[in-house]
This record gives C-alpha cells, structure tokens and sequence, in this order.
C-alpha cells in the first residue's frame, strides 16, 4: 500500500497535474508556485513512505523465506529515497534562491543572468525524478503479491 501510494502521487503530480497546471494558467509563475508546493507535499510524503517502506522490507527480509524477496526492494527504495532527497532537498533550495536573487533584481528567473544555472538545475531535479519514477516502477513490478498479507496471517 505505501509503495503504491507513494508512486502513484508521484506520477500524477509529476506527469498530470503539474503539466496541467502550466497548461490551463496563464502565469507561469503562479503555475511554479503551485507546483512547487504540489512537488515539496509529493517530496515529504516520499520520504515519510520511504522510511517505512525500508523498515517493513528490512523487517520481512528477516523472516523466513523474505530474504529472497526483500532484499532486492530495499536498494530500489533507497534509490527512489536518494533521488528525493537530491532532487528536491538538495537542489530545490539552490533554485530557489535562484528564484529570490531574479525577483530582488525585478525579473522572473527566466529573464534574469540566472536562467542558464536555473536551467541546469531545473533539468538535473527533472532527471532525478524521471529516475525515482522508474524506481518506482521497479518496486511495483517486483513487489511479492500478496506475500506481506500472508505472513501477517500467518498462512
């Protein structure tokens, strides 16, 4: 359930509804804001889900016959985790004062000397996020259908 809830949010706000969002408003910049919270939301609830998603498979890793099962999806967590934490952690904050530099100059940051370095970030953070997806699809892909359940009852 975590693991779909956190690749499911993923994808919508990356792949629908931020697109949408530049589509349907006319000022980009009320569009990126709008994002930019949608993105920092979808970054918290990646890492609160990647945290539990890593101590449930480090947990049924320990149990007989989970080992098999389990252990592979950790390192596809703990990738979709780093891309989170470099992709909006770590570069987000770095555009953002990007953002705030261009806005004290009195131009959006497309039109400021900054656009080329916002640019580069912006397209890194897009790659790290393209990756987390692809993770992500790893880890729906390879998860144990209905194996959690069955050692929670026991069967």
């Amino acid at each position: 359930m975590l693991a779909t809830v956190w690749c499911g949010s993923q994808w919508t706000i990356g792949y629908l509804v931020a697109p949408t969002l530049f589509l349907l408003l006319d000022d980009r910049r009320t569009a990126g804001s709008l994002a930019g919270s949608l993105f920092r939301s979808e970054a918290i609830l990646g890492v609160v889900c990647g945290f539990f998603l890593l101590l449930l498979a480090n947990t049924l890793s320990r149990q007989p016959g989970g080992a098999a099962a389990y252990r592979p999806l950790r390192w596809i967590v703990a990738g979709m985790m780093a891309c989170v934490l470099l992709g909006y952690f770590a570069l987000a904050p770095w555009m953002d004062q990007l953002r705030a530099s261009a806005a004290a100059a009195g131009v959006d940051v497309e039109h400021s000397a900054y656009a080329a370095r916002f640019g580069l970030l912006h397209g890194v953070s897009t790659g790290f996020y393209v990756l987390q997806s692809l993770f992500g699809l790893a880890l729906i892909w390879r998860l144990p259908a209905g194996a959690v359940m069955r050692q929670i009852d026991g069967a």
